[in-house]
């Protein structure tokens, strides 16, 4: 597995697994077992993903050393501000069973982001984080919280993928070495994009998958991706793609897809009352 390095010194892994919309008590737990076996050694996810518990007796389960397993989960909204982010934490740690996580996240940029952010800043002198960082903040978002921030975030984990490419962000993050961990790399299982001829073209070439192609050029743009699935083939196939590479004219290709428009627009007005509306984690 390729390594990324980021800007604290921690090492993370070029590609993990996600488990959004994964349930718990057991579809999450068959899902991260299956990709542990297949040779992940990251697994994302969120206190608002409501399956921290079935990771963590996943990645027990699993036999693997702790410290050869790389885990991110990420502070919800109602766990903004510098006390109740703490007590957040804590909730996160004692659902996956552990007693640190390599990166923890603020999952939305709304509320009390520089509270929250201060309490991950503790956490992680403390030795109960590893790494920090953030989740969907745009350039304007990143421009309005970060200068308040004390410590620079290691990563941006935004929607990314050849159909939205995230330029001018990743133009910006590249300033303070920050590294874009990538959701829905594949386009949410877009079909317009993994039934793209450039696409299909590429993926007969080097004999892979549409969405080999399309994570193996993530990969080489540096990116950090994170693709789903429940699927037993496919969570394997989309960690193999370090066998090939793609020649800079493919890539060329590629970056020539982007539209600059992704699904989740961050800045649109009521975002953050939906998401507390939709995802409500505890009284």
């Amino acid at each position: 597995m390729e390594m990324i390095t980021l800007n604290d010194g921690n090492k993370i892994p070029a590609v993990g697994f996600g488990v959004f919309l994964v349930p718990n008590d057991g579809p999450a737990y068959e899902a991260v077992s299956q990709a542990l076996k297949a040779g992940y050694r990251h697994i994302d996810t969120a206190a608002a993903y409501f399956n921290e518990s079935d990771v963590g007796k996943a990645v027990k389960d699993s036999g693997i050393p702790r410290e050869e397993i790389f885990i991110t989960s990420k502070l919800w909204l109602q766990d903004y501000g510098y006390e109740a982010a703490r007590k957040g934490l804590e909730t996160s740690l004692e659902k996956l069973g552990l007693n640190y996580v390599d990166l923890y996240l603020l999952h939305q940029p709304y509320g009390d982001v520089a509270g929250a952010w201060k309490a991950l800043e503790e956490a992680k002198k403390e030795g109960r984080i590893k790494s920090i960082g953030v989740s969907n903040m745009t350039p304007t978002i990143w421009k309005e919280f970060v200068p308040q921030f004390d410590t620079m975030p290691a990563v941006n984990q935004v929607e990314c993928n050849p159909f939205f490419q995230q330029r001018e962000l990743r133009a910006l993050l590249d300033e303070a070495d920050v590294k874009i961990e990538a959701y829905q790399p594949l386009g949410h299982g877009d079909e317009a994009l993994l039934s793209h001829p450039v696409i299909v073209k590429l993926a007969e070439k080097y004999g892979k998958n549409p969405g080999q192609i399309i994570l193996r050029s993530e990969i080489q743009e540096g990116l950090i991706v994170l693709p789903k699935s429940t699927n037993p083939e496919r969570i394997a196939g989309n960690i193999d793609i370090f066998d090939f590479e793609l020649e800079d004219s493919e890539m060329e290709e590629i970056r020539a897809l982007d539209t600059g428009k992704g699904h989740h627009d961050p800045e649109a007005p009521g975002v953050a009352e939906m998401l507390l509306a939709n995802y409500k984690i505890h009284d």
